[in-house]
């Protein structure tokens, strides 16, 4: 019998994901992360388990290897950061992420958090809440520059609406020449782009090379009055750089829905600096990207599985398959 452990928080026993497996011959184990799992607790979640549809698991290679009947791992997300890709290749592990999958709902939320900044919402509402009756001037988008890092989904889903609003779109990206192709954007070298942008939006993977991309000195060639999203993975941006640089009056602030470290600890350099809003990686989370992510996760699931999945971002280097138990 092929077992598969189920960690994303929001697929629960009996839903439609949950029928589509068992209706298949599965069975369904259910462990659902919320906040942080330590390592043991994780290999204990994967004891038996044949495939796992997975949240923000930190699938090291300890963990993997001490999951030997393992065989896939699908991410109900884009990002795959958390799992040890080349330990899990060398174990014979597919692992899938769902490109594209939540790109509209990620689009519409930065637009969201774009006009958040701009017209200072959260310090507002949280004025009235307080008692005052705060009248504070905002900015419109219109006329103003949003420089977008990186050309994945949301960010080509981003443009268009950007563009609706009024703004010029720029964009930093090493994509080929053919995908840029009528873009509602012009792409231009990272520096150029912080130096133009009022505000900035991270929309590239955390790979080694970007970890800390938007340090100290990308914030020091950000406008003064610049703004700085991240829709995309914590690391991208160095926190400790970004609180001195809102502190100091060096940018205007920053909207971040994801954090170094999740959920943000109460030490946290990001806590109490005026012009910093944090929530709580819900870009992608609305009723319809999860329910495509949970179907197209489980479909994904089932396929690695047979040996054949659509989207793996490993099974092409994998030599020496596990054996199914």
């Amino acid at each position: 019998m092929t077992t598969i452990l189920i960690t994303t928080d929001y697929l629960t026993p009996g839903d439609e994901v949950d029928r589509y497996l068992t209706g298949l011959g599965f069975t369904t184990r259910y462990d659902p992360m919320r906040g942080t799992r330590r390592p043991a607790e994780l290999v204990a979640a994967l004891s038996g388990v044949d495939g796992a549809l997975i949240a923000n698991e930190p699938m090291s290679e300890r963990v993997l290897r001490q999951a030997p009947r393992l065989r896939a791992i699908v991410r109900t997300g884009v990002g795959y950061d958390s799992v040890d890709v080349p330990a899990a290749t060398r174990l014979g592990i597919s692992v899938s992420n769902l490109p594209g999958v939540n790109a509209n709902a990620v689009a519409e939320y930065t637009i969201a958090l774009l006009l958040a900044v701009a017209r200072r919402l959260v310090p507002m509402a949280a004025g009235v809440a307080a008692g005052r009756w705060p009248r504070e001037d905002g900015h419109e988008l219109r006329g103003k520059t949003l420089g977008l890092i990186g050309w994945g989904a949301a960010a080509r889903r981003v443009a268009p609406l950007a563009a609706a609003f009024g703004m010029t779109v720029l964009c930093a990206s090493g994509v080929p020449e053919a995908s840029r192709v009528g873009a509602p954007a012009r792409f231009v070298p990272l520096d150029d782009l912080l130096r133009a942008a009022d505000f900035v939006s991270v929309h590239t993977a955390l790979t080694d090379r970007t970890r800390h991309l938007v340090d100290a000195a990308a914030l020091a060639r950000m406008k003064p009055g610049a703004y700085l999203v991240n829709t995309a993975r914590g690391p991208i941006v160095d926190e400790a750089a970004l609180a001195a640089a809102v502190r100091t009056g060096r940018i205007a602030g920053a909207a971040l829905d994801v954090v170094d470290v999740e959920p943000l600890p109460a030490g946290s350099v990001l806590r109490g600096v005026d012009g910093i809003t944090v929530f709580s990686h819900m870009a992608g989370q609305t009723a319809e990207a999860r329910r495509g992510a949970g179907l197209d996760g489980a479909k994904e699931l089932v396929a690695a599985l047979a040996g054949h999945p659509a989207s793996s971002v490993n099974a092409h280097l994998i030599t020496e398959p596990r054996e199914t138990a």
